[in-house]
């Protein structure tokens, strides 16, 4: 009979891995070259799977764009008929070992960060940012500028990226994420100084390919300058490397993963594997950019939480004060609700510190008995889309409790144990 002190000891292994990881990335290749299990007619979104059927708004639109571009239809009518016969296939990210941000989609031809974590040997993947252009196919849009961004990712961004990140030999993430919390990062709406620090460490390299592609070097180190949003995609990758060290761990009630789709939010739980529990969408307060308006903002998927899950992004909100111009809010409140996720999770990151606290570990671990008993839900901080595509704005979310409702059963009926 599993008792809460088994609880507890798994619990503490989890906070153990989660802190041990070594997420180092190592290479750019295709999702279809690298994403375990993929196939040509293969879309990956974000959230828990579902079939075609259920996907509605911006992350309908977006998984019919990703199969136009990867050339699976001609055109809008086309990829619906294929999505409806299964010609063209639909699949959940977290299973491929990948994460996306907001829709979240992958085709096969989409060049994708590779993160090892040296601890454990798992991988982790994400998908390149496209660019500062609020119509971007991860937020529902889909027409020849937004093909032709893409376009740009492949041809030119990835192969100079991938090539610099091979001549380095890979770059360690670790070292790079704890500095930019420093520096004023949480490293999920706020990018910056990681940013920064990733393209210094791809310097040395970029120099020394400048004469076989100075074209290409030149357009790919100014994209990198100009989009301080680059570095969320590694931090992602990174996260899922880190978060997939305790999936199926026995006995253990950490949160392993929380994403979002279209119809709900759902999280995955470390001691019951892959299963997703699932929920309404997530309660929001944010900022929009001018001209918008509440009843534009629509959900349509996001796994950029996954930083959230591993002691990052909200759970560091307190590295990251200027957020308040971009999502709203004030330092007081982000102090505060910093402060809250300590008491629903199961310790404190050793290495991402957050200095306005005397460099105390971040919160690590979330606990879904200490959720429930405290009725405090974990904050997250996101993009948020308007209904008619596009980003409209940022802000905050919380899970809803009805996940964690969810789990508790699901792991009392694994482990006959009541939470």
């Amino acid at each position: 009979m599993v008792t809460h002190a088994d609880i507890d000891a798994a619990n503490a292994r989890a906070l153990e891995l989660l802190g041990a990881a070594d997420p180092v990335v190592v290479d750019v290749r295709t999702a279809g070259e690298v994403l375990p299990g993929y196939r040509p007619n293969l879309i990956l979104t974000s959230g828990a799977p579902m079939p075609w059927s259920e996907y509605v708004g911006g992350q309908r639109d977006a998984l019919i764009g990703a199969a136009q571009f990867e050339g699976l239809a001609a055109s809008r009518e086309e990829a619906i008929e294929g999505f409806e016969s299964g010609d063209i296939e639909v699949g959940s990210c977290h299973d491929h070992g990948a994460v996306g941000s907001l829709a979240g989609v992958y085709s096969a031809s989409m060049p994708v960060f590779v993160v090892e974590n040296r601890a454990t040997g798992a991988h982790g993947y994400c998908n390149f940012y496209e660019g500062k252009e609020p119509r971007r196919l991860n937020y529902g849009c889909y027409d020849e500028g937004v093909h032709e961004r893409l376009l740009h990712v492949n041809r030119v961004l990835a192969p100079v990226v991938g090539e610099a990140i091979r001549r380095t030999g890979g770059v360690a993430l670790k070292p790079l994420i704890s500095r930019a919390l420093r520096m004023g990062d949480e490293v999920h709406s706020r990018n910056a100084a990681a940013s920064m620090l990733f393209s210094r460490e791809l310097l040395p390299a970029f120099l020394d390919q400048v004469a076989t592609d100075r074209d290409g070097v030149t357009e790919t180190a100014t994209h990198l300058a100009e989009n301080d949003y680059f570095f969320l995609r590694l931090s992602m990758a990174a996260a899922k490397a880190t978060a997939d060290s305790i999936i199926g761990l026995e006995n253990s009630t950490v949160v392993s993963a929380m994403a979002f789709s279209c119809q709900g939010f759902a999280i995955r739980v470390a001691g019951t594997g892959t299963q997703w529990f699932t929920g309404p969408p997530p309660v929001h307060e944010g900022r929009l950019f001018a001209g918008h308006t509440e009843d534009e903002i629509t959900w349509m998927g996001g796994e950029s939480p996954i930083t959230e899950t591993i002691g990052l992004g909200g759970f560091a909100q307190a590295c990251a004060l200027s957020l308040q111009e971009y999502q709203g809010g004030s330092p007081e409140v982000m102090i505060e609700r910093n402060k809250e996720m300590y008491g629903i999770t199961v310790g404190e990151n050793p290495d991402y510190r957050i200095p306005l606290f005397a460099f105390r570990g971040t919160p690590t671990g979330i606990d879904v008995r200490k959720v429930l008993a405290t009725s405090v839900l974990p904050v997250m901080d996101v993009g948020l889309a308007g209904r008619d595509g596009g980003q409209i704005g940022a802000g905050v979310i919380r899970a809803p409790r009805e996940c964690f409702e969810s789990a508790a059963s699901g792991f009392e009926a694994q482990y006959g144990i009541a939470l």
